[in-house]
């Protein structure tokens, strides 16, 4: 079993930045990658970014590519979202999220098998 629990959420204006961190703790694997979710009222859970376990692969969805930053820490088993230039669209709970296999180009929600509780995260206009 994998605890995850996520911190850094919080309300931040537009063009602000927060620091998202994820802190896994339990089994450890051999092979594994993190993945950030997030859930807008309303609309579907959507991948954010995701990055392995040795930072190989790399995932950025392209609408905030530029702004978010995912980066990990194998050693501690944690990850990192720095999320910059923010925009009252980025609003939303986001969830931290550790899977086995990258067995797609974009990893799919399906191949995480761990989730967080979920931060929330607002951008006020």
């Amino acid at each position: 079993q994998v605890h995850l629990v996520e911190s850094g959420g919080g309300l931040v204006q537009t063009g602000g930045s927060l620091r998202l961190s994820c802190s896994a703790s339990g089994r450890t694997f051999s092979s594994y990658f993190m993945g950030w979710f997030r859930q807008a009222p309303g609309k579907e859970r959507e991948l954010v970014a995701a990055i392995s376990r040795t930072s190989d692969k790399i995932y950025v969805k392209d609408s905030v590519k530029g702004r978010f930053t995912i980066s990990s820490d194998d050693a501690k088993f944690t990850a990192h979202l720095q999320m910059n230039s923010l925009k009252p669209e980025d609003t939303a709970v986001y969830y931290c999220a550790v899977g086995m296999i990258w067995s797609t180009l974009t990893p799919l929600e399906g191949d995480f098998g761990y989730w967080g509780q979920g931060t929330q995260v607002t951008v006020s206009s």
